[in-house]
């Protein structure tokens, strides 16, 4: 198994783990400049993209090449070995959305000029181009459209939700809400969506196939959460409202419990205590 990461957002220290393991390499490249990787493949998984609000406005182009040029380089490997191509896609492509919860047929209220588009835009041109490889030169695909997801191994300036609150609670700053904390996300522990796309991947569905946790929870709410699996005594403070930040977001997982037999089992409280208990540790706190 190979994995390629060009570092961009990434650590190494994450696959500390996984190098140990036998026909397991890492392969620093930028794949919007080309892929190659010897030997025969069964299946290509594409998630190579700036994830967080943080990086991708901080890095517009290059999370626009990453969903574009990055996005047709792995087609054409999966392609040229007659793999099965995964894309990781995400619930942006709903945008700020005026259906509740989100199916997989809702196409969307995207703004495609606004600062989010870079990285919205960029994943919906991605399922489009994945969808005409599948139609024009018959790839096998599968198209997962990714909810909100963590756990441990993020970082603690990732810039989401979840590592925010944490690193703020854990070192007694203010854990500071956008908004008025009423927008919600639904969060699906990491270990759950792993399963959820080992299950896509081994399937015949070709998607889009939402995965998340169908739980909402205001952002208000889940600081409180945080800060009391903590134990902080940190205030909760509201600043302002991004542009284009979606006033909800929860996904209709019915197609993957159909065609998956997939649901999330972790509970947010259980989940959040999993990564305070890693990220006390890993960011030194």
């Amino acid at each position: 198994m190979s994995a390629l990461d060009s570092g961009l957002t990434g650590h190494r220290g994450n696959l500390d783990d996984a190098l140990t393991k036998d026909g397991f390499e890492l392969v620093r490249v930028d794949i919007t400049t080309g892929i190659s990787v010897e030997g025969p493949l069964d299946a290509v998984i594409h998630m190579a993209s700036p994830a967080s609000p943080v990086d991708y406005l901080r890095l517009p182009i290059e999370t626009m090449r990453a969903g574009a040029l990055g996005t047709w380089e792995a087609l054409e490997l999966a392609g040229a070995n007659r793999a099965t191509f995964l894309l990781a896609s995400t619930s942006e492509v709903y945008g700020d959305p005026e259906i509740h919860p989100q199916p997989e047929s809702y196409w969307g209220n995207v703004n495609p000029i606004g600062p989010r588009a870079v990285y919205d835009e960029a994943k919906r041109f991605a399922e489009a181009l994945t969808m005409a490889y599948h139609r024009h030169r018959a790839t096998p695909i599968r198209i997962a459209r990714i909810f909100n997801t963590y756990g441990p191994r993020l970082r603690p300036d990732d810039g989401r939700a979840v590592p925010t609150f944490l690193r703020q609670a854990m070192t007694g700053q203010d854990i500071t809400v956008h908004g008025d904390g009423a927008q919600t996300r639904s969060l699906c522990f990491v270990d759950d969506l792993i399963d959820g796309i080992w299950r896509l991947l081994s399937s015949d569905v070709r998607g889009p196939v939402n995965l998340g946790n169908p739980q909402e929870v205001t952002m208000q709410s889940l600081a409180e959460t945080v800060r009391s699996i903590v134990g902080s005594t940190s205030p909760i403070v509201f600043d302002e409202r991004p542009e284009d930040d979606p006033r909800k977001r929860c996904p209709d997982i019915s197609m993957a419990r159909r065609e998956l037999g997939w649901s999330p089992t972790v509970p947010l409280s259980e989940g959040i205590a999993r990564t305070a208990a890693w990220a006390k540790t890993a960011w030194n706190l």
